[in-house]
């Protein structure tokens, strides 16, 4: 890595939606940017070709599903997929630990309702707060 400080992009894969966000280095910090739609025909690589070009990132981060014991989750293979795919972007591609990003997104999200920081909670809004997680994470280590 560089001595300049990075943006990244962060995505956390779904068979449906996948969740995007974007980090700083300088910062160390990262900011939800919404989902890309993932479905029989794959990832809409129009939408995250138009993120790249916007957001000029250094790197991509992709968030690797594990069971808690550290095995491979049930979609570790798509995930492995999309990280090769998604290299077609000419940018480096790392991977980061995501146990638990949605769960802690979900949780995270469900605390600032409650303390009337935000509406009704969509699948949508925790999925690019997961990719915030992974961003933040990776962030965090280098």
């Amino acid at each position: 890595m560089s001595g300049t400080p990075e943006t990244i992009l962060a995505f956390d894969f779904g068979l449906r939606r996948i969740g995007v966000a974007v980090g700083q280095q300088v910062t160390a910090s990262a900011n939800p940017l919404g989902v890309v739609k993932n479905g029989a025909d794959g990832p809409d690589w129009a939408a995250i070709e138009h993120l790249i070009r916007d957001w000029q990132p250094a790197r991509i981060v992709v968030g690797m599903p594990t069971f808690a014991d550290g095995s491979p989750s049930k979609i570790s293979k798509q995930v492995r997929k999309f990280v090769g795919e998604i290299a077609r972007f000419d940018l480096p591609v790392a991977t980061e630990d995501e146990r638990f990003s949605s769960l802690e997104a979900g949780e995270y999200l469900k605390s600032e309702r409650t303390r009337g920081l935000r509406g009704r909670i969509s699948k949508e809004m925790i999925d690019s707060a997961a990719a915030t997680l992974i961003a933040e994470r990776w962030l965090s280590r280098n």
